[in-house]
């Protein structure tokens, strides 16, 4: 069953296309990823597919209904939790999650019993009393997703739900998350840590309002043109900068201490760079082509396409 269809979803803002006739189809019960740099359309696609915005062109269907036509139906089985902090911070924890039911309508006697479960889902308890203001950023992160789950919704949508979260809380988030996924709920989120997409079941790549791809993170990484060679060296910043200046703009990058080489021919890629760091007498202890990550395969798609 679909819980989200997108046909042709379209978002101008003047002269701008935000969002440029995207179709997209996410299953019941599936955690499916809208990934992107900043400004490439995936809080835009959220506010429409939730009917916060409404869109220029094209049709939303939420759990088999249109939203231009039954949004109100639909919205007491949707969770959303914006980009930013959006609760009151002068609130503490617990009231903020009250002050939720009330907006939903839950009745006085499930509201407590409610409140318990997700302050201790969140492991939130010990923090309850205290004024949301005074949280750390993950912390606000869980209350904000505790607020979103108080109606119980059958589908949540996610806009950056990790972004500039510690490492810690960003683990306790994904457990959270895969809590909901194993209890039924639909998670459709939006962000632009590839690695987090590589735990989606399905991820769709955005760029400047248009889908690039549309798959699971295996199925994606065989769209990639050629392959990937990883240079181990003992001066890989310099590295890098030598081996730009051999291969188009984006070919070249970074991952930890290991330089990556994205080229059509693997084998033709690794004489010229091996050569040219020779000549800037950088000492290559070892070169092997490696599996593309989602990361990988982003960047070769985004200098195809630019």
């Amino acid at each position: 069953m679909e819980a989200i269809r997108a046909e042709g979803l379209t978002k101008r803002f003047g002269e701008t296309i935000a969002v440029d006739g995207i179709d997209l189809s996410v299953t019941a019960g599936e955690l499916f990823a809208l990934v992107g740099s900043d400004g490439a359309g995936k809080s835009t696609t959220l506010r429409m597919l939730t009917g916060i915005m409404d869109a220029s062109a094209g049709s939303v269907f939420v759990l088999g209904k249109e939203m231009s036509r039954y949004g109100k139906e639909v919205r007491g089985d949707i969770g959303y939790m914006s980009q930013r902090f959006g609760l009151y911070e002068d609130l503490t924890v617990e009231e903020n999650i009250l002050f939720f039911a009330d907006i939903y309508g839950l009745p006085r006697r499930e509201r407590r019993d409610r409140a318990e479960e997700l302050l201790s889902f969140g492991k939130l308890t010990p923090f309850k009393k205290r004024f949301a203001g005074k949280l750390s950023g993950g912390m606000k992160q869980k209350l904000g997703l505790a607020c979103a789950l108080m109606h119980k919704p059958r589908v949540l949508f996610l806009d950056e739900p990790t972004n500039g979260v510690d490492p810690v809380s960003r683990r306790d988030f994904w457990r959270i998350l895969h809590q909901l996924l194993a209890g039924g709920v639909t998670v459709c989120l939006a962000t632009s840590y590839l690695d987090e997409a590589e735990r989606c079941n399905r991820v769709a790549l955005m760029d400047r309002g248009k889908i690039l791809g549309c798959d699971s993170p295996a199925g994606l990484k065989k769209l990639m043109k050629g392959g990937v060679l990883e240079i181990s060296t003992s001066q890989p910043r310099l590295a890098v900068r030598i081996v730009s200046a051999a291969f188009p703009p984006g070919s070249v990058a970074l991952f930890g201490e290991k330089v990556h080489l994205y080229a059509v021919d693997p084998d033709e890629a690794q004489g010229l760079a091996t050569a040219r760091l020779r000549e800037g007498r950088v000492e290559v202890t070892g070169v092997r082509r490696v599996e593309p990550s989602l990361e990988d395969l982003f960047v070769s798609l985004l200098r195809e396409r630019h």
